[in-house]
């Protein structure tokens, strides 16, 4: 016979959320097991953000050889070693590896079990030959990569991002069906590192973002050589030899290797949900604000709950739930001013609403721009492609703000501390910041509010009258 555990919570996914949850409950003197089926880190570590941004880093650096003639340094181009750059993207994981390990977690007071969990009653899950019996649960199995249902796509040797950071070649000619994130940072990292590209999209390019903010990054990738297919429908996908045909629109279109970047589906299957009394659907565990299912005993975080898909709202959710299941307050969650970045060069990052989604709720709004063209450290960097555009009401609350340009993702944050503390236009307005930085240019978005207002008829005509008297 197994063993039974009896515990305070019990945590089913070691990703993002999962071990953010275990670590506080554990900390905080709350009896905590963690299961894990996969591996410790999730998605994120593994498959996700860190790989991603490692590859991208790799590329980054390839394309500042390319272009540092710009600066009066004879740049030339780059001999990329394919093999070693899978060895950095590896080499990177397993630096971060051990924050997220079995080893870590049971130092901390976390009874980690390396097993499959599935709901066997509304308080009970089994994992391999161990019962857990707990007074709250917390899934967090997170999603993987979905795959759509294509003619012979089944057939072929398509890769996804579990797989795609395991080549030790760089593929000659790269096909990817998908233009959101995942999509777009893949696209420019292998083509930087010298593949040829291919991205094909049925709707728009990073269909989420502002159309404008898209606009700039569309036209890098096509300067950059990537071909891109847009409201492309795809028919069928043939594999003959060694070779990978997608056929989209009429138009054959073959390539050396395939990457399915589609979006991501929850990770549902297995878990016994239903034995649970937890209603889900297709996109996931249902929820209400406080990250409650239908069994009030289980709570849900992260990916298994659909949209927004992302580690830090992973990390927010996992709070979320520790003041719920811990301390019983009635915490609810707020994605308002959640942001999001794709980290494609140049970046683009959106908090709140974008300017379509403003005019689709029927919101009172003025437009506030900003270019990067007028940064002075922009222009020191050669890096002028880009602006700060902001969704802001009449009487100056912030709905909105999208960056694309060079550290977009860094510079999006005082909009989110902003829009999360609602605070109004006026403070980042007034905010003194270092010269030359490019956080100057949300200052300068920021204050282009007052403009028309101090510089208008009524405040030249006070200053005439104060001038008046000496």
């Amino acid at each position: 016979m197994g063993d039974e555990i009896k515990t305070d919570i019990c945590v089913i996914g070691a990703g993002s959320g999962g071990l953010s949850v275990a670590a506080a409950a554990s900390q905080m003197g709350a009896p905590t097991v963690l299961i894990e089926a996969a591996e410790m880190g999730g998605d994120c570590l593994n498959y996700g953000c860190v790989p991603s941004k490692s590859l991208l880093a790799a590329a980054h650096a390839a394309q500042t050889f390319r272009e540092s003639g710009r600066f009066g340094v004879n740049g030339v181009a780059p001999t990329i070693d394919f093999t070693k750059v899978h060895d950095h993207v590896h080499g990177v994981i397993a630096a971060i590896a051990p924050n997220d390990s079995v080893e870590r977690f049971g130092g901390l007071g976390v009874r980690v079990i390396q097993d499959h969990a599935r709901f066997t009653s509304p308080d009970r899950v089994q994992a391999g030959e161990t019962v857990i019996t707990a007074r709250r649960f917390v899934v967090a199995t997170g999603s993987r990569s979905t795959v759509p249902p294509i003619a012979g796509l089944d057939d072929a040797p398509y890769m996804t991002s579990e797989t795609v950071f395991d080549q030790t070649t760089a593929p000659e000619h790269l096909i990817i069906i998908g233009g959101g994130p995942i999509g777009v940072e893949m696209a420019q990292a292998h083509r930087r590192l010298g593949s040829r590209v291919t991205l094909i999209e049925m709707f728009t390019l990073l269909g989420n973002d502002d159309a404008e903010l898209v606009d700039v990054v569309r036209n890098r990738l096509l300067a950059e050589g990537i071909d891109i297919h847009e409201g492309a429908s795809i028919s069928g996908v043939e594999t003959q030899g060694n070779r990978i045909t997608v056929t989209t629109d009429g138009r054959a279109i073959a390539g050396s290797h395939l990457l399915v970047a589609a979006g991501r589906t929850p990770t549902l299957e297995g878990l016994g949900l239903d034995a649970a009394g937890i209603d889900h659907t297709a996109k996931g565990i249902t929820v209400d604000g406080r990250l409650r299912t239908s069994n009030r005993r289980v709570y849900a975080i992260g990916d298994v709950t659909g949209p927004p898909m992302l580690t830090h709202a992973a990390n927010l959710q996992a709070g979320i739930v520790i003041r719920n299941a811990l301390f019983r307050l009635p915490a609810s969650l707020d994605t308002s001013a959640m942001p999001w970045v794709t980290f494609s060069d140049p970046e683009l990052a959106q908090v709140g609403m974008t300017e379509a989604a403003a005019r689709d709720a029927g919101r009172d709004f003025r437009v506030l721009r900003w270019p990067f063209a007028e940064n002075d450290r922009a222009q020191a960097e050669r890096a002028t492609q880009g602006l700060v555009k902001v969704i802001v009401t009449p009487r100056g609350a912030i709905l909105g703000a999208g960056i694309v340009g060079l550290r977009a993702g860094e510079l999006i944050q005082p909009w989110a501390l902003a829009m999360g503390n609602k605070l109004k236009i006026g403070a980042l307005a007034g905010m003194t910041v270092p010269y030359p930085t490019l956080s100057e240019v949300n200052k300068r978005a920021a204050g282009s509010f007052f403009v028309p207002k101090l510089t208008g008829p009524a405040v030249k005509r006070l200053v005439k009258f104060l001038a008046a008297f000496g």
